[in-house]
């Protein structure tokens, strides 16, 4: 009888044994299955697709501005010497930006423009002042930042393959714009607050906010995992404070017509066109 109470009591650990190891298992198996899908799925969901980018393009500006009537005035009192017109500006510039909720994206970036104007080469005879120029220079110089935003229209870039096919985009950027215009030391300014001309120049000075509305488009290049851009946009960005200010403080500008109504507008905007070279990346 003591036998068989012991074989009972030893087939009753056994069995308990083996219970707990299945159950153990089972569990073990449980937590591995979920550890392997869910943090995945996790990093994915983490992830935002983001990119860097550099640019170059080219801004067709409206012929129809003050600078190009004070050119065209100015001429006429430089003997043997004419100013030209404004009108394309060459630019270069970068940017980087993110994609939130798939379709929306947002940016930062900025642009240097290349050298606006002219510097004659020669001595000419000033008749307004009546005193040699040599070498009479008019030379604009502008920079801005600017945040952007838009909507991907069509095959918006994926955190797993980004871009690998053609995207289309629209959007837009507000920034803010500075021009340093340099004019020849004997142009006859206006000094706003005593109305007397002052003869020697420095830089005049602007700011001013740009806007655009852009629609772009880009395609994977196939190498290194870049994509090309082009955008075409519309900016709106006119000068029109453009200024500097003598040693009492009275503000100096440029006229065309020597009066504080004839007072000159840096107007920079128009059409623009760019070409980009993208790499996304995820982050």
């Amino acid at each position: 009888m003591r036998l068989w109470k012991v074989l009972a009591a030893v087939l009753i650990l056994a069995l308990s044994a083996g219970s707990l190891t299945v159950a153990q298992d089972t569990e073990e198996d449980f937590i591995a299955r979920y550890l392997q899908d869910k943090p995945n799925k996790a990093v994915k969901e983490k992830q935002k697709v983001g990119w860097a980018s550099v640019s170059f393009g080219m801004n067709r500006i409206n012929r129809e501005n003050d600078y190009n009537t004070f050119a065209t005035l100015e001429s006429e009192w430089i003997t043997g010497g004419s100013l030209s017109w404004l009108d394309r500006a060459l630019f270069f510039g970068g940017e980087a930006g993110t994609v939130f909720a798939k379709k929306f994206y947002v940016s930062l970036g900025g642009e240097y423009w290349l050298k606006l104007g002219e510097e004659l080469t020669g001595t000419f005879f000033y008749t307004r002042t009546g005193v040699p120029l040599t070498n009479p220079a008019s030379e604009i110089k502008v920079m801005g930042a600017y945040l952007g935003a838009g909507w991907y229209l069509y095959n918006p870039p994926a955190v797993k393959e980004h871009v690998t096919r053609l995207t289309v985009r629209i959007g837009g950027t507000a920034g803010l714009y500075v021009a340093n215009w340099d004019l020849w030391p004997e142009y006859r300014n206006l000094n706003l607050a005593t109305n007397t001309p002052v003869n020697a120049n420095t830089t005049f000075r602007g700011t001013a906010p740009g806007l655009t509305f852009n629609l772009g488009a880009e395609y994977p290049v196939g190498w290194a995992g870049l994509v090309a851009a082009l955008d075409v946009n519309y900016l709106y960005l006119n000068f029109k404070n453009v200024a500097w200010y003598n040693a009492s403080d009275e503000e100096v500008v440029v006229t065309f017509d020597g009066t504080a109504d004839g007072r000159v507008d840096l107007a920079l905007s128009g059409v623009r066109g760019k070409f980009e070279i993208k790499r996304y990346f995820n982050w």
